[in-house]
């Protein structure tokens, strides 16, 4: 390690001081020449945080040639665009060699993004879309105190940043929970890309923290190392007004500080330095222009040898009893019912391996009886959907299966890249969304979320399960809950009656285990298939029964899991005979899509049609809505007879 700091001295010594500016020159020279050599990325806000970040790392808990050692402080770099600073710092403290990163920085496959990634060794998060980073910081930082776990949580932001509005809700969460593990640093330079911050969008910083109930030291010289290390030392130890409060450092800095023609220069936030520019750069420096030599050996295929592999960190999960429901009842009390049997599975004083989150909701979700069975791993967010969707993201991947819970057209639409960027991270969150659908009913179409398969299906990493009565949520949940990765689990608000095997049992009852990928055979027929999900799936059934009862033999096929989807069944449906889908969810984006790809790819014609919602639902019971738009069963019955 370049340098190591004892934070329980009262200041720095001489020749720390001394160490620490050696240090800054080189680094600004990787700076300078990384931004240059790329022909892009962002030196300006580098040089700025680079004298705080040298004295971070010189003060943390970390082991550079262990990056994934689980005893470090972590430290999120939410202005992830100063990733020339973080990796020349990063190099300088051991995690990888100058040569990799100037080498390597922002081209395509290599280990060096132009946003800091996790691939890349000492990276924690990968940021770049601003306002998100604080709220990751909360959720590892709430994940370590909810485990007991003495470590720290660092947030890197930009001042220009404040002006997002999810960084608000996260400081009022952070404050509520008492977050003093946590340690936010604000790189005031007064400069943003467009201007200054006053000019763009003026914001009183340290105000905001202040009356959001935390402490805040503030710096006059964000580049004095010294200061530095003192206000960083007394956030670190709790040597603050209010222990047991987060802290924020404001420190005012100089945009491209110590290259006299870029300071305080908005052009330079994203710009990097001509041939002849770097060169008056370097003489300020005092160091030699070695451009020539590094843009040369940046011919060379790109090295990928210092990515970093992803490392799932998700605990063994105990699935508990599934419960089978022979009457009428909602989905959502069939997922409480079984969040709850998780939580006496798996979490007990000392040892809490099943989360919970919500946003003002908790009744209408069913979260209560976890909370009273693990109030210190249930957290109330309150209206903050998108710091909440963020922060449950990042506790999931402290060894935590996170639920994170609210109606669907704000677990989904509300926070679309929120999730996003949980997905980036390979996050292991789990959103499970009541409330979707028409079946929402009178509650209008603001909140009849009818986007969500399509919207989540952009994504890359995200499972997609839509179950089809209490009983399938009931195996569903528990499935989630089983499985690392990123799950999203919807249903409707009303009660329903159970999906019934041609025996009259409970078809999802019972042994009944649900497999992702896999749909389920409810009915078989000759005439034809019926392919469904979720709430409209008792409409089906009566339909099915209409058809029987007229002498049509129709398949049923339940396919709970949309993503994956469960591609071998629908090619055995289509060389069947017709197919009918249907669904409560927007008509051209949802299972229909799916299955009309499908067979587009397996090259299959047959008679096929899609029913779902084609127009925005009015205020009404959810069966008037569902008739409204011919998915009640004679719509249903109707649509497959006419395909016959």
């Amino acid at each position: 390690m370049a340098l190591e700091l004892n934070l329980q001295n009262k200041e720095l010594t001489s020749d720390e001081i001394a160490k620490l500016a050696e240090m800054r020159k080189v680094c600004a020279r990787r700076i300078l020449l990384a931004t240059s050599l790329a022909s892009s990325g962002h030196p300006g806000g580098s040089l700025s945080t680079l004298d705080m970040l040298l004295v971070t790392y010189g003060c943390i808990n970390h082991k550079p040639a262990d990056s994934q050692w689980p005893g470090r402080d972590r430290v999120v770099m939410s202005i992830g665009h100063v990733s020339p600073g973080v990796y020349a710092v990063l190099a300088e403290y051991g995690y990888f060699s100058e040569e990799d990163f100037l080498t390597g920085f922002r081209r395509a496959g290599s280990g060096f993004p132009g946003h800091v990634e996790r691939i890349v060794p000492g990276v924690e998060w990968d940021t770049g879309n601003l306002g998100q980073g604080l709220s990751t910081a909360v959720g590892m930082a709430q994940a370590f105190k909810m485990q007991g776990i003495d470590q720290k949580v660092i947030c890197y932001m930009g001042d220009g940043e404040q002006q997002k509005g999810q960084i608000s809700e996260a400081m009022r969460y952070a404050n509520k929970y008492n977050l003093n593990n946590l340690i936010v640093i604000v790189d005031r330079n007064h400069v943003q890309i467009c201007g200054s911050t006053e000019d763009v969008m003026d914001i009183d910083v340290a105000g905001l923290f202040e009356i959001s109930g935390w402490n805040v030291l503030k710096l006059d010289d964000g580049h004095d190392t010294n200061k530095f290390f003192q206000a960083f030392g007394r956030a670190y130890n709790g040597e603050v007004a209010k222990g047991d409060k987060p802290t924020l450092i404001e420190a005012q800095t100089v945009m491209g500080k110590g290259i006299s023609f870029m300071e305080n220069l908005p052009k330079y936030h994203g710009s990097p330095l001509t041939q002849e520019q770097l060169t008056e750069a370097f003489q300020e420096l005092g160091l030699e222009n070695d451009f020539d030599k590094w843009a040369e050996l940046r011919k060379k295929p790109v090295s990928t040898a210092t990515k970093v592999k992803h490392v799932v960190r998700y605990p063994d999960i105990a699935a508990g009893e599934p419960i089978t429901y022979e009457s009428k009842t909602d989905c959502r009390s069939a997922y409480g019912n079984a969040l709850y049997s998780l939580a006496q599975a798996n979490n007990v004083e000392g040892t809490m391996r099943i989360a919970g989150i919500s946003c003002d909701l908790e009744g209408s979700v069913k979260m209560g009886d976890f909370r009273k069975h693990s109030p210190s791993a249930f957290f109330e967010a309150g209206i903050q959907e998108h710091h909440a969707a963020t922060m449950a993201a990042a506790i999931s991947c402290e060894e935590v299966a996170c639920f994170f819970s609210t109606f669907g057209v704000f677990a989904v639409s509300e926070v679309y890249n929120q999730n996003r960027i949980s997905d980036i991270n390979e996050t292991n969150l789990k959103v499970v969304a009541t409330h979707c659908g028409l079946d929402v009913g009178e509650d209008g179409p603001t909140h009849q979320g009818i986007d969500f398969i399509g919207l989540m299906r952009n994504y890359f990493r995200f499972s997609v399960y839509m179950p089809a009565d209490p009983n399938q949520t009931d195996r569903v949940i528990r499935r989630a809950a089983l499985d690392s990765g990123n799950v999203f689990v919807g249903m409707g608000r009303s009660k329903m009656d159970m999906v019934l095997a041609v025996d009259g049992s409970p078809f999802f009852g019972g042994d009944y285990r649900f497999t992702p990928g896999k749909g389920d055979w409810v009915r078989n027929g000759d005439a034809g298939t019926i392919i469904t999900y979720g709430s409209v799936t008792p409409n089906v059934m009566a339909a099915w029964q209409k058809l029987k009862d007229e002498g049509i033999s129709a398949a049923v096929l339940v396919m709970a899991s949309v993503v994956p989807v469960d591609e071998a069944a629908i090619v055995e449906a289509a060389r069947k005979g017709p197919i009918l889908t249907v669904e409560d969810h927007h008509v051209d984006t949802g299972l229909g899509a799916l299955v009309a790809m499908v067979m587009a790819d397996n090259a299959l014609a047959t008679p096929f049609k899609r029913l779902g919602v084609s127009r925005y639902g009015s205020s009404g019971k959810p069966a008037d809505l569902y008739a409204d738009q011919g998915l009640d069963a004679a719509g249903i019955a109707r649509s497959f007879r006419e395909m016959l």
